[in-house]
């Protein structure tokens, strides 16, 4: 079985470490994906789902993340992210609080800074709704 070595952390915790067959990270570019014996590379994450498989047939694992960096080296895989969370970890009500109040927000008048923060308050929380929808887990 063709396999990498992926480890994802977030500022908090060690998130995985283990083996892995296929993983898509969010990127600006869209989804991009690894499987074994990528070519080495570092790629901007930004604010979405990342799904990887431990095993073939396996199925897919999820992760809502805040931003960060992958980086890939000699069939090593090392997500770097601020956030990263698994659907049951989501709280639901949490998340949708945080989206309404991150729309308010956006709409003072603020600093440049203080809207980026809006921003990037708001895609996380839309981030996190969707992940939890992936398992079925309300």
């Amino acid at each position: 079985m063709n396999s990498f070595h992926l480890c994802i952390l977030a500022s908090d915790r060690p998130f995985y470490d283990g083996e892995c067959v296929s993983l898509s990270i969010p990127t600006d570019d869209g989804s991009y994906g690894v499987q074994a014996n990528h070519h080495n590379m570092i790629a901007a994450i930004i604010s979405g789902t990342v799904s990887f498989r431990i095993t073939e047939g396996a199925e897919l694992e999820y992760a809502a993340v805040s931003q960060g960096i992958m980086k890939v080296e000699d069939n090593d895989v090392l997500i770097l992210v601020d956030t990263a969370e698994r659907p049951d970890e989501i709280d639901e009500k949490r998340a949708m609080l945080d989206a309404q109040e991150a729309r308010e927000e956006l709409l003072k008048k603020r600093s440049i800074n203080e809207y980026r923060e809006a921003q990037a308050r708001l895609a996380r929380a839309l981030t996190r709704l969707k992940t939890k929808g992936k398992t079925g887990i309300n």
